[in-house]
């Protein structure tokens, strides 16, 4: 069932994109005065199709996997006189340059939708006060205590763990200063180290910042917060306010050590020492088995967790502040997805991190799962992705076209059919084999 909602919320995402994407070919397109063929969503074999009053095929095909707006053109056949006026081919090459651009900035405002939704209600995170600092480690260097509070990294502010894991992950690959602000507790006063970076985490598969620099945020104890009913928790004798202090002799610091010894031990009896209202009682549970959806059989015991209010941060924004959130979060992200792309390039990140469908269908299906406000975050960030791609300067995608356009602007005419055709075929290489490299990584994870 799990794997049917993946691809079910996989589908959604990849509809929703495509479709607004197309849309802003579709209408400035219309508003230039190009006649429009077909509108297609997915390829294929179509599913569904119907016709406008200006005759224009919308058509609902049956690979999910993308889409595109077929306009009246001279290049793709003949074309009859009293229609030259609607050829895509006619029309100034600043209308065409709009046409084309208006995919990716259609993907650009879909993204600020979207984050604004995600904005609207406030949002909750984990403040970033240091846990533990590793022996040696980038973070020692830099003079990072326990219980410390990293206000900024490099001068941006760091007011949650999602904050300043976002920053580190910016310095990927680089060498240079990484540079910290921070305050102790119940202290007014800020403070400046640094530490010098020296081709950070270079190539790294699926690099984990914190632990890139020897940094543990503080954690909890494992505190129990709810219960489910006819859960192997609930039959075991669990109650809300419960502290698990070991299981199997093993000191659970941290919710996510205990939840990865559970996921462990799927079907398999756990003896545990819980701490309840200053009392050890001795207890034994069993997970019951549930399936990934790698299809790897998991533990779950049926408990919910909460951190305590003194360790989040809650943010809370007007229509208008969440409004201008989302723009600042649509341009930053756009930011970090068009340096990452240079890292790949240059090296600096390894073309192992690339993702396919697989594993961006799998974060859809657990972005969703999670609540519609992931799921609405996730849809912003792809769409950025989308946006960004479609606008380098590869032949084949809108910014292969706008090059050519630009180009033609500048020298008055445009560039040769030869030319167009040879960057043509080298982009469809390029594309080809990130597509083939992206999938291989795919199957490896899943391997």
């Amino acid at each position: 069932m799990d794997g049917l909602l993946t691809i079910v919320w996989f589908i959604v995402a990849l509809g929703v994109l495509v479709t607004f994407h197309e849309f802003g070919h579709y209408y400035v397109a219309r508003r230039c005065g190009v006649r429009v063929l077909r509108f297609s969503v997915g390829f294929g074999k179509p599913l569904l199709t119907w016709r406008d009053r200006r005759d224009t095929e919308f058509v609902l095909a049956a690979i999910p996997l993308g889409g595109y707006v077929k306009m009246l053109d001279e290049r793709e056949g003949e074309v009859a006189p009293e229609d030259l006026d609607q050829a895509f081919t006619r029309k100034s090459v600043w209308q065409r340059i709009a046409i084309v651009a208006a995919g990716p900035i259609a993907n650009f405002l879909l993204a600020i939708v979207l984050f604004w939704g995600q904005l609207l209600p406030g949002s909750t995170d984990v403040i970033p006060i240091v846990g533990a600092v590793e022996t040696g480690s980038l973070a020692e260097q830099a003079g990072l205590e326990p219980g410390q509070e990293i206000l900024a990294v490099d001068g941006m502010p760091t007011p949650t763990w999602t904050a300043l894991n976002r920053q580190l992950l910016q310095r990927l690959g680089e060498t240079g200063s990484l540079k910290f602000t921070v305050k102790y507790p119940d202290s007014n006063l800020n403070y400046e180290s640094e530490v010098i970076l020296e081709q950070w985490l270079r190539g790294a598969e699926e690099p984990d910042p914190m632990a890139g620099i020897g940094l543990t945020l503080q954690r909890p104890p494992v505190v129990i917060d709810t219960v489910e009913s006819d859960s192997p928790a609930a039959r075991a004798g669990l109650q809300p306010l419960d502290r698990i202090v070991s299981a199997d002799g093993k000191t659970m610091n941290t919710w996510s050590d205990w939840v990865t010894y559970v996921r462990a031990h799927p079907e398999q009896t756990i003896d545990l020492i819980v701490e309840r209202s200053g009392r050890q009682l001795a207890l034994a549970i069993t997970p019951a088995a549930a399936e990934g959806a790698d299809g790897e059989a998991f533990g779950r015991v049926g408990v919910g967790f909460r951190w305590p209010e003194e360790l989040l941060r809650e943010t809370e924004y007007t229509i208008a502040g969440a409004f201008t959130q989302a723009v600042d979060k649509t341009w930053e992200t756009s930011v970090f997805v068009l340096a990452s792309v240079k890292k790949l390039i240059l090296g600096q990140i390894s073309t192992k991190n690339l993702s396919g469908p697989i594993t961006i269908a799998k974060v859809a299906g657990a972005s969703a799962k999670a609540g519609w406000v992931y799921y609405l975050g996730f849809l912003g960030l792809l769409s950025v992705s989308l946006g960004v791609f479609n606008l380098l300067p590869i032949p084949v995608l809108d910014g292969g076209h706008l090059l050519y356009y630009l180009v033609e602007a500048v020298k008055g005419s445009p560039v040769s059919e030869r030319v167009q055709m040879i960057g043509y075929q080298l982009g469809l290489c390029v594309i080809v084999g990130v597509m083939v490299l992206a999938f291989y990584n795919d199957i490896m994870r899943l391997g």
